[in-house]
């Protein structure tokens, strides 16, 4: 089958020795910013994108991609150890994975949690293999105003997450729009928002605001809320005399759980817009109503902590597809790897797969190799990513400031552009106080100028009329799926909030 050829085809770019170097690296990195409380795998995807100019676009998206799926797991290290999770996707392994901690199971926790995350990602990326194809099939037929209503579809579904705060949303995504306009119109000729800079003529580059915005703004909102004080934090017990490898009982109660997280952590992920953190919060509602005994649920049980791991591992393997098959991004880690395959000149899209192929294969294969290194990481190397909570914020600050600054400098050697992401991070830490959507600005900065060139061709083809979009099946096709997005986006929001909040009510009061 070509399914086959085209699946050992990428394995064969992916086992290259310098391709595994830089996948283990992302492995590492990718657990490293997900044990970091405050951090994500945006802000260090952002962070951290820099560093791969020079590098081979193959290499350089295999090791961006190791860190966007290997956050996952590193961020359930401090949501056992210390009911911090490490980003939001991790929120619910602190409902039954404290608790467990805090009984002595610290042990047996951890190395689920890694199973389970394995699991989920392994199981993801099988599903991809066999979809994405099919995906990309159906959208070969797509043109300029498809990929209008495509641009739109990834800003609306990413507006929908920001929930009850929508308006925030929607101006956060204008500010987007606007920066995007900055530069030479090149239908005209003409600058536009310049102010007379030669050095913003070629407008403004996404990479020193999103490293402002993620990066510096979420490090200044940590020293707001105060974690600078914490210290390192308390580590939970762990009682040597139960061991640190999980029992029969362990398995035997868990061998389903990660199957059903697994299936309904992708079908949640493959949605533009719902991410990881719906589908651990839906996984972990859904089993709890499944369990012969919910009563355990939120007192350490153990399938209370492997139902959402392995939901959002699968989840974020599941986003890959909307991204690599129709270009959007359905998260703001997504946006950003979105961000790097155009600074390589890769568009993803309907085309992608078949145009590139050893690097979209190779992709797929290297999340293979990526979740198998990242299990032996997570059992293994607990010890050491354990250490790394210890790391006052007073001392990771000034590194992560000085890796922003060269980072953001090598880009183009402009110290406007520096200038740029110091006001970013500014913004951003506003913006992140104050309910706005930073992920939907740098989304709006990447998709508004395509969006931009979309919308002119297809009115140029349509000369004005924008009846077009009602001529086409695949607009048709578009625009009610948009629809059945915005109105199930919402229920599934609303689905995950009154799961977090029995289980966080039932996590209190075992604490207590």
């Amino acid at each position: 089958m070509d399914l086959f050829a085209d699946l050992w085809m990428g394995l064969s770019v992916a086992i290259s020795p310098i391709n595994i170097l830089y996948l283990l690296i992302g492995a590492m990195v990718g657990m490293t910013v997900g044990v970091i409380p405050g951090f994500g795998p945006s802000a260090g995807l952002a962070i951290l994108l820099p560093v791969t100019f020079g590098m081979d676009p193959i290499s350089a998206v295999m090791m961006l991609a190791a860190i966007y799926y290997g956050a996952m797991y590193g961020g359930t290290i401090t949501s056992i150890l210390l009911n911090t999770p490490g980003e939001s996707a991790t929120v619910a392994s602190t409902f039954d994975g404290y608790p467990l901690a805090q009984k002595g199971r610290a042990g047996p926790a951890l190395v689920m949690q890694a199973v389970a995350s394995f699991v989920g990602g392994t199981v993801g990326v099988i599903l991809i293999t066999l979809l994405a194809p099919a995906f990309a099939q159906v959208a070969r037929n797509f043109g300029p105003p498809e990929y209008f209503l495509l641009a739109m579809l990834g800003m609306l579904t990413l507006l929908v997450m920001i929930g009850d705060n929508w308006k925030l949303g929607v101006i956060s995504a204008l500010i987007g729009f606007a920066l995007g306009t900055v530069g030479v119109d090149l239908e005209t000729g003409q600058s536009r928002y310049t102010f007379g800079s030669a050095e913003l003529i070629g407008g403004i580059h996404f990479i020193p605001i999103a490293i402002g915005l993620f990066g510096l703004g979420e490090l200044y909102h940590a020293f707001y809320k105060g974690l600078h004080k914490t210290g390192t934090g308390s580590i939970a017990s762990y009682d040597r005399k139960k061991g640190f490898w999980p029992d029969a009982q362990d398995w035997i109660s868990t061998r389903f759980t990660m199957v059903r997280g697994s299936l309904l952590g992708f079908v949640v992920g493959v949605i533009p817009g719902a991410g990881a953190t719906i589908a651990s919060l839906m996984a972990y509602s859904f089993e709890r109503s499944f369990s012969k005994h919910p009563e355990r649920f939120g007192k350490g049980e153990m399938a209370g902590l492997v139902a959402p791991e392995s939901a959002n591992n699968a989840a974020s393997s599941g986003a890959m597809i909307p991204l690599l098959t129709l270009g959007i991004p359905g998260s703001a880690s997504t946006a950003v790897l979105l961000a790097a395959f155009l600074l390589w000149g890769m568009r993803p899209g309907p085309l992608f797969m078949s145009q590139n192929p050893e690097f979209a294969w190779g992709l797929i294969a290297s999340m293979y190799l990526g979740n198998m290194a990242l299990l032996a990481l997570n059992i293994f190397a607990i010890p050491l990513f354990v250490q790394i909570i210890r790391v006052p914020y007073r001392i990771l600050a000034p590194c992560v400031v000085v890796i922003c600054t060269l980072g953001t400098f090598s880009v183009a050697s402009s110290m406007v552009e520096v200038y740029l992401m110091f006001a970013a991070g500014i913004i951003g830490f506003f913006m992140r106080s104050y309910g706005f959507s930073p992920a939907a600005l740098v989304l709006a900065l990447v998709l508004g100028p395509l969006a931009e060139e979309a919308l002119r061709q297809t009115l140029t083809i349509s000369r004005g009329s924008f009846t077009i979009f009602l001529e086409r099946p695949g607009s048709i096709w578009i625009m009610v799926a948009t629809a059945v997005l915005l109105i199930v986006l919402p229920l599934l929001q609303r689905y995950g909030r009154r799961a977090e909040a029995p289980a966080a009510g039932d996590a209190e009061n075992a604490g207590s």
